[in-house]
């Protein structure tokens, strides 16, 4: 059966985040990459945050400043990732060759959803346990931080979390709470030391504040003005971050 619409979308359309990884091998550069992939200087520096919590080691290795806002290359494990990337892209026009239906592509692109949450943390679960009609899911982040999630038993089933099971929390930017590094916070909350990265206003009265942790992974938090004022927030400060278990929402890949 000829599907030349379904193939001509699904060939031609590569995740931006991929796009981007092939652009900085070929480009160099962080503004020249991210117009090539159709992304703003500032998305593309979100998503090589992304990119870099989501992986075991660091896909992207950059340096700031310089000629051409930047440079960039891939590294050795992001060039393997690429090389993956591609040769699955061989395997995929034989498996849309192969589709019966263009229904079950439109299927598929559903299944493969994005997610609007800011923050995205690579993670292992560490323990399960109950706590009254809801479980506690440990995971342990790398570089010795660790979160709780607290969810339903019913989505520890589903998900069919058990200690060693790879899973992505999720949380949007507006749930994490900055402090003063030195500030204690309500015993339940996860807490995470951090450094600020950057801050830029919103025009909404808050400032997004990326934070980077000890481990390599970023953190975006929104923070009123007022407290980032009172909190003294500038580039280099040593702050803590903090969120309710049941903030954090767990996905884990097929």
């Amino acid at each position: 059966m000829s599907l030349p619409a379904a193939l001509s979308h699904y060939l031609s359309h590569r995740p931006q985040r991929i796009a981007l990884l092939q652009h900085i091998a070929e480009q160099g550069s962080i503004t020249r990459a991210a117009k090539a992939a159709g992304l703003s200087y500032k998305g593309a520096w979100d998503a090589i945050d992304e990119l870099n919590n989501l992986a075991a080691r660091p896909l992207v290795e950059r340096s700031v400043g310089g000629r051409g806002g930047g440079g960039a290359r891939l590294s050795e494990e992001g060039q393997r990732l690429l090389r993956l990337y591609q040769r699955l892209q061989a395997l995929q026009a034989q498996v849309l060759e192969a589709a019966e239906d263009s229904a079950d592509l439109d299927l598929l692109g559903r299944l493969m959803l994005q997610t609007s949450a800011r923050n995205q943390l690579a993670g292992t679960v560490a323990s399960v346990e109950e706590d009254g009609a809801h479980d506690l899911v440990y995971l342990d982040l790398g570089g010795g931080l660790h979160i709780c999630a607290a969810i339903t038993r019913e989505s520890t089933h589903r998900l069919h979390l058990t200690a060693g099971t790879h899973v992505v929390a999720l949380m949007k930017a507006g749930w994490l709470a900055v402090h003063d590094r030195h500030t204690p916070c309500d015993g339940t909350a996860n807490r995470l030391p951090a450094q600020v990265n950057s801050i830029e206003p919103t025009d909404a009265g808050s400032s997004e504040v990326r934070m980077n942790l000890p481990n390599g992974q970023t953190l975006c938090a929104l923070v009123d003005n007022t407290t980032r004022d009172t909190l003294g927030l500038e580039s280099g400060a040593e702050v803590a971050v903090s969120f309710d278990p049941g903030s954090v929402l767990l996905g884990r890949p097929f």
